[in-house]
């Protein structure tokens, strides 16, 4: 049955069951990489996932924001590297955004991912366009604050649906950032691996709330 909002113990189911896909997509988030990178953002993503899981299997969460938090430091301090600084922040920002937050709906989802995505753009000064994970980012927090008058699962679906066209837009930018930006218009074509790992949680999301 879906759900209209989630406790401290739902959020931390939720981000396991994130955890999760991302470990299984490493195969094909390596291969997105290998396209325009050098390789290594599926293994570092899945690295990320299994200390996040160790981090929320440790006991119990104490809150809403402290699940979110959780996941990342651990990916933070376990990856390394921009993407361990990308997600990492996106994360802990959303997460501290959520402070005194007991029930996680429409509202909350729109906070946390826009918390996130302002301190990802801050900390790497990306923008929508420049092919990164502000690509699937910020269409989803863009569509949650548009939706906060939904249900959760409601906001939750439109919020995947976002984030997912902006991993299909990405396919047609010239990347500006990392070792991507030294392949011009080679990159085109191919979707950008950090947003790929964007729409795999935010899926992960939708898919918990909606079952």
């Amino acid at each position: 049955m879906p759900k209209v909002s989630l406790t401290k113990e739902d959020v931390k189911s939720m981000l396991l069951l994130a955890c999760e896909r991302i470990i299984a997509a490493e195969p094909q988030l390596s291969e997105a990489d290998r396209n325009l990178g050098d390789g290594d953002h599926g293994l570092g993503m899945e690295r990320g996932m299994n200390a996040a899981k160790e981090g929320l299997m440790a006991g119990e969460v104490e809150s809403i924001e402290k699940a979110f938090v959780i996941v990342g430091t651990k990916m933070m301090s376990s990856m390394g590297g921009a993407s361990g600084a990308i997600f990492g922040t996106f994360f802990r920002n959303g997460g501290k955004a959520l402070s005194g937050v007991e029930n996680f709906d429409s509202a909350a989802l729109a906070t946390f991912l826009q918390a996130g995505v302002d301190g990802v753009k801050q900390r790497g000064g990306a923008a929508v366009g420049d092919k990164t994970v502000v690509d699937a980012m910020q269409p989803a927090a863009e569509m949650a604050a548009t939706v906060l008058e939904q249900s959760l699962p409601e906001a939750a679906a439109a919020v995947n649906a976002a984030a997912l066209a902006g991993l299909e837009a990405s396919k047609a930018m010239v990347a500006k950032f990392g070792r991507a930006k030294t392949l011009g218009d080679a990159c085109i074509g191919f979707p950008d691996a950090g947003a790929m790992s964007v729409t795999l949680i935010i899926g992960a999301f939708a898919d918990y709330i909606a079952a």
